[in-house]
């Protein structure tokens, strides 16, 4: 599998919740993903994507969180 090379370039991917996944360069990005505009070697892509995804919410549950109209049942 190309994931387990780390010889291979990998593109970082996102999500619409902005969680983030490495790829294979030269295989098609999958539905509901989007280049995050880096990519590189496995390690350096596992390192971006450490030092940019620092809340591992999805975003749906950020917005929840920080809704001010949101009450405590």
């Amino acid at each position: 599998m190309s994931f387990d090379r780390d010889d291979a370039t990998f593109l970082v991917l996102v999500n619409h919740e902005e969680q983030y996944s490495i790829w294979p360069d030269y295989k098609a990005i999958p539905g509901g993903w989007r280049a995050a505009g880096f990519s590189g070697g496995k390690q350096a892509c596992l390192d971006y994507i450490e030092r940019t995804w620092t809340d591992m919410r999805p975003l749906s549950l950020r917005r929840f969180m920080e809704d001010p109209t949101r009450t405590n049942a």
